[in-house]
This record gives C-alpha cells, sequence and structure tokens, in this order.
C-alpha cells in the first residue's frame, strides 16, 4: 500500500485497536489497484496483503482496478460492499483476475482461517493499518445505519458497483425471435427510429440497490381535487406512506437509508444511490405537517446533512443543463417550513443556525423568491373533474 500521510495515533487507541482491530487479509490482488476502506483510499503496492486494526462494526470496502501502465494505466470502474466486523474477526479474500473482484468465499472456511491466524505475525509487515484519522467522519456520515440496514439495502448480490448490469428485456435466443425484431442493415431516417432500434435493457437481477419505493402519487386514495392539491405542496403524506411501510417501529433509520444512500454515490460512485439520496431528501424537506409531528427525524435530519455536505464542493449539485442547484430549492423549502407557525423552538433554532452555515461556508442564497402565487400542477385521478 502506497504511503498514507497518517497521522500519529495516541497509544492507547493504538494498543486497544491492535489487540481488538478486525483484520482484512486480501491476497493477490494487483500492483496499482485502487483499494479504500470507508473515506480513504490508496494504490496497493507490490507487498500488500490487506489491512490491520480496523475498528470492529460497519465499513466500506471499495476497489476498482486500474491496467498496467503498458496498457494505458486505466481505472475500471468502482465496486464495493459493506462489512460489519468483530472484534478480532479475520476475513479472508482473494482477487479473482477473470471477475476483477474479491472473492470471500474462503472465508467460510474455518481451517483456512486458522492457519491465516497462526500466520498473522508473518504477514503483519504486509498489512496496512486503518487508517484511523478517518474514523470520526466515517461514523458521522453512517451512524445511523446498522447491519440489519446495510444487508438489506445491499443488492443481492453483495457489491455496490458504479455502473449498472444491464442485460437485454429480450432474450433473443432462437433465430426466429431475431428475426421479427427491426432490421438494423439500412440507415437511420432520425432520431427517434435510432433510439427504437435500441435493444430495450434491464438491470441485472439482484444487482439493483434495494432502497424504499417512493409514492407515485403523493396523496391518499379517493383523494377530492383539494386534497390533491394540498398533498402535492406538502408531501407528508408521501413520508408517512414510506414510513409506514418500511419503519414503523424506527422512523429515524430512514435517515441510516439517506446516508446509506449517501455513502454509496460518495465513495461507492453509484449514480443510483445519488438519485434515490434526492428524491428522498426531498420528500423529507416538503413535509410541513410531518415537521410538525416528528420533531426527532428533523433534528437528526439537520445533522445528517450538516456532515454529508462537508463532503462535498458546493457546485456539485449544480444541473449541468438547468444550471439550477436542486439542493438550494429543496432546502429553501425546508427552511421556509421550519421557521414557520407551530414549528417545535429546537428545530426552529436548529434550522437557522444551518441555513446561517450553508449560507457562509457555499453562499447559497436560501432569501430568493419563492414564487408562492405560482400555479401548482397536479395530476387529477382517473374519473374524477374540477367543478
Amino acid at each position: 500500500m502506497a504511503a498514507s500521510g497518517c497521522v500519529d495515533m495516541d497509544p492507547d487507541v493504538a494498543r486497544r485497536l491492535f489487540e481488538e482491530g478486525a483484520t482484512l487479509v486480501l491476497l493477490d490482488v494487483p500492483r496499482g489497484t485502487e483499494l479504500g476502506i470507508d473515506c480513504k483510499s490508496w494504490q496497493v503496492g507490490p507487498r500488500f496483503k490487506g489491512v490491520k486494526m480496523i475498528p470492529p462494526g460497519l465499513h466500506f470496502l471499495h476497489f476498482c482496478s486500474t491496467n498496467s501502465p503498458s496498457c494505458g494505466g486505466e481505472t475500471g470502474p468502482k465496486s464495493g460492499l459493506f462489512l460489519t466486523l468483530k472484534p478480532r474477526q479475520i476475513l479472508l479474500a482473494r482477487w479473482d483476475p477473470k471477475e476483477e473482484d474479491l472473492d470471500f468465499s474462503a472465508s467460510e472456511n474455518e481451517e483456512h482461517l486458522e492457519r491465516i491466524r497462526g500466520a498473522l505475525r508473518e504477514l503483519d509487515p504486509h498489512l496496512g493499518p486503518y487508517p484511523y484519522e478517518v474514523m470520526r467522519k466515517w461514523v458521522a456520515l453512517t451512524d445511523h445505519i446498522g447491519q440489519e440496514m446495510a444487508e438489506n439495502l445491499q443488492p443481492l448480490s453483495g457489491r455496490v458497483r458504479a455502473f449498472s448490469d444491464v442485460i437485454p428485456e429480450l432474450q433473443l435466443t432462437h433465430t426466429k425471435d431475431r428475426a421479427e425484431q427491426p432490421r438494423n442493415d439500412t440507415a437511420c431516417q432520425s432520431m427517434r427510429e435510432g433510439l427504437d432500434r435500441l435493444p430495450k435493457m434491464k438491470q441485472r437481477e439482484g444487482t439493483e440497490l434495494r432502497f424504499s419505493v417512493l409514492p407515485e402519487r403523493t396523496y391518499p386514495p379517493g383523494a377530492s381535487p383539494a386534497e390533491i392539491t394540498r398533498c402535492s405542496m406538502d408531501l407528508s403524506y408521501s413520508l408517512e406512506t414510506v414510513l409506514e411501510q418500511n419503519y414503523p417501529e424506527q422512523p429515524l433509520n430512514l435517515l441510516g437509508e439517506l446516508q446509506f444512500a449517501f455513502v454509496c454515490f460518495l465513495l461507492g460512485n453509484a449514480y443510483e444511490g445519488f438519485e434515490h439520496w434526492k428524491s428522498l431528501l426531498a420528500v423529507l424537506c416538503r413535509s410541513e405537517e410531518a415537521m410538525r409531528k416528528r420533531k426527532e427525524l428533523y433534528l437528526g435530519l439537520i445533522t445528517v446533512l450538516y456532515h454529508q455536505l462537508g463532503e462535498v464542493p458546493p457546485d456539485f449539485f449544480v444541473d449541468i443543463v438547468s444550471q439550477n442547484n436542486f439542493l438550494t430549492s429543496t432546502l429553501q423549502d425546508f427552511f421556509q417550513f421550519a421557521s414557520g407557525p407551530g414549528m417545535d423552538s429546537t428545530l426552529r433554532k436548529k434550522a437557522e443556525k444551518f441555513k446561517a452555515h450553508l449560507t457562509k461556508k457555499f453562499r447559497w442564497d436560501f432569501e430568493a423568491d419563492l414564487d408562492d402565487c405560482a400555479p401548482v400542477v397536479v395530476e387529477l385521478p382517473e374519473g374524477v373533474a374540477m367543478d
């Protein structure tokens, strides 16, 4: 592992981690591979065989293969996985050059693990220490994610991947099936024709992140036009639906899902995580009635966002096409609701401090006109007409 610029560690902490920390033994990882754990990554050196002194708990191991300099030195897409490690636990994996992935199947063999445990003294010079300087940051980004949640949200394949693994919707295994498809041996007359000729793709089953499904409709069945309009401006019905379906006993676990999605795109480069983070945040920030009822959820949300937004550059959220910052408009609604009538004073004060912090750090303007008088376009259920 290349030099990591490791800061000095308190001797007592170092001794405790040496005695109680977990160990990842990662064999045959090619030199030059980019590999990281939590918020730190390195390029693997020739002597690397794993990571030691890992604090027990949740971690995110991520890596991407790199071609040799003679082959261009290009870096492949990133893969990652969440691991929950116990004190003194040893996990063993070997690099699979065909799949360009770590194979942890050897960890299921107790005989192999005991052999590794007995050889730890010889392995020690080849094990890089956990980057303890990022531990506080990692905990702040993941303190609502437990082992069960990580297992439930992670793809069934066990890997969070930067690029979706897609396959054709139609498996054209027979000549007759392929003959019935549009021909591709003539020039396209339009962009639309060209797009129609492309095969329809879908994500390979088991590779998708298993996030909560957000309601397509923001209003309850049988809602009147007035209720539909209200539910389109205040998304509390959508939020309560998500909580009831996924976290009825522990509503603050929704913050864990928000953190999980953020880590997937921040460290795993998974765009799927970014899209879910945006959608979930929009529902949370635009639920005025829920803000009055669920003070603890929203106090926690401010803390979660404080740590998350400290990890990205200020222009990260600017839409490439419209040049609009979706986050400022989303938070503008949040701050307006938080200062409204009936809100808890503790929540109001914390929101005001957070708003001032973002204004100073990013120079975001939350005082622009909200276009309160702009018409709200809502979709009426089939069969419902306005009087």
